[in-house]
């Protein structure tokens, strides 16, 4: 059972929306939420100015969908650090998206060069795995050569970082649904959270077979990757559902190509029928039930 964790968000400015510091129990780690707006506010914080790790959130200006670019810096002989990458970033106009920054850094100043190498490209490929955030990056940072013992020490480290970027509202390393290994997809049974639905619909005006599957989870409902979505659209579906047609990645074979989060079961089918169907009656576990029959056995 996993442990529960003692986080510490201390408001800098006094503001839930200005630059927030945070530090976890047992970790060495230090986290800052920076507004961009807010960077002047740092110019003389002696541990922005060392070795560390950032993200740079903002929103893509083609279709406002979220953004993230990560980089490292290292410490530098002017001793601006990872805070005078922070201002190069903010003087380039190639990085006008971005609206905020979340900086990693240590508590006694420990990180080198082939540790942020490390980190910089463990956490550019785990937000690239989650697909939350479109990642900016041009090139896969590489790792660098690290000993056994420096990569637990730093995995280990990874591990509470995650807890601290999903903690300042960033779930760029959490992907929509549960990823289970192979031992824990044998071991899980109906009672995990994640039950797996599925949709089975003729739509008859196209004389096509919808057959798609999906997991309700604590921030919605995911219609996964794999899915057969209906070609067309109607009018009995919402403005948001057709915008999302559009966007979304399906093939000629109209097999969707990722994972797509919905805020209800009933919308979900409706984005892969292409016409308007309940929810809760259509889609089903393995034995039949609908997800009205799993609510009313709570």
């Amino acid at each position: 059972m996993a442990r529960g964790k003692s986080i510490n968000l201390f408001l800098m400015d006094g503001d839930a929306s200005g630059r927030i510091k945070c530090t976890l129990a047992n970790w060495t780690g230090i986290a800052y939420k920076i507004p961009r707006t807010e960077l002047d506010k740092c110019k003389d914080r002696e541990d922005l100015k060392q070795s560390g790790v950032y993200f740079l959130f903002g929103a893509s200006d083609e279709d406002e969908s979220p953004v993230v670019y990560i980089g490292q810096a290292g410490a530098r002989k002017n001793g601006e650090g990872i805070l005078g990458r922070l201002y190069e970033h903010k003087r380039n106009p190639e990085k006008n998206y971005w609206s905020e920054a979340v900086v990693f850094i240590t508590s006694n100043n420990s990180f080198g060069p082939t540790e942020i190498s490390y980190l910089e490209n463990r956490f550019c490929n785990l937000a690239i795995t989650a697909n939350r955030y479109k990642v900016k990056n041009g090139n896969d940072p590489t790792p660098g050569n690290i000993t056994e013992e420096k990569e637990s020490e730093l995995e280990e480290f990874i591990d509470f970082a995650k807890i601290i970027m999903g903690t300042l509202g960033h779930k760029v390393f959490v992907p929509l649904t549960k990823q289970h290994s192979e031992k824990e997809v044998q071991d899980t049974d109906d009672s995990d959270d994640e039950i797996e639905l599925f949709l089975s619909h003729k739509v008859k005006k196209y004389n096509f077979q919808v057959e798609a599957s999906a997991k309700q989870t604590s921030e919605g409902f995911v219609v996964l990757k794999g899915s057969l979505i209906a070609p067309g659209d109607s009018d009995h579906i919402s403005s948001g559902n057709r915008k999302k047609r559009e966007e979304c990645s399906i093939d000629s074979n109209r097999v969707l190509q990722e994972d797509v989060l919905f805020s209800s079961p009933t919308s979900a089918a409706q984005f892969v029928a292409g016409q308007s169907l309940s929810g809760w009656v259509v889609w089903k576990t393995r034995d039949g039930k609908t997800l009205h029959d799993i609510e009313n056995e709570k």
